[in-house]
């Protein structure tokens, strides 16, 4: 069975996001997976995110966006112990509902070398 995977952000649960009230604190939880190898950069998957993360630092910025944790898994607590599904976990909190999706609908946002650089992720609102 082929396992399936996510890059790009769910349409209705964004529209659910949406209707959030504006003033919502959010937290995203960022689970990632890097590809090899990119052939659209040249780069790992790992360097192209590292791109990634520069060229979005501008949005980050104006949406007031804090990075709480970036970090790679090291042990599983509870769970099977081979299960290393995520390369990266990255903790992002925005003052503002209206902040995070300011900054996802930015033209220019560097959406692409996110999506290039993943083989797999999740991304999860947290309250």
């Amino acid at each position: 069975m082929e396992t399936k995977t996510y890059i790009e952000i769910n349409q209705e649960q964004f529209r659910a996001i949406a209707q959030l009230p504006a003033d919502t604190p959010v937290v995203m939880l960022n689970l990632l997976k890097f590809k090899e190898a990119v052939p659209e950069t040249g780069l790992s998957g790992a360097a192209t995110y590292a791109e990634y993360m520069k060229a979005s630092n501008p949005f980050f910025e104006r949406a007031k966006a804090e990075i709480l944790f970036l970090g790679r898994p090291q042990r599983t607590l509870i769970g099977p112990e081979e299960d290393v599904s995520w390369d990266k976990i990255l903790l992002i909190k925005y003052p503002t509902v209206a902040d995070f999706l300011g900054m996802v609908k930015a033209e220019g946002y560097p959406v692409n070398l996110r999506n290039q650089a993943l083989e797999d992720s999740r991304l999860i609102y947290c309250k």
